[in-house]
């Protein structure tokens, strides 16, 4: 018997697979908190 190696399948499953490890970081991601000067805002917002 021969064996076939479906080329085209194992790259388009391969390429889901990125896709839903690169969704999944995003989805995790986290943004940086910055130290903000609430005072300094408030005082801009009524300039």
């Amino acid at each position: 018997m021969a064996v076939t190696a479906l080329k085209r399948k194992l790259k388009r499953k391969r390429q889901a697979q990125k896709a839903r490890v690169v969704k999944i970081k995003q989805l995790t991601a986290r943004p940086v908190i910055k130290n903000v000067d609430v005072e300094a805002l408030k005082q801009s917002f009524e300039k």
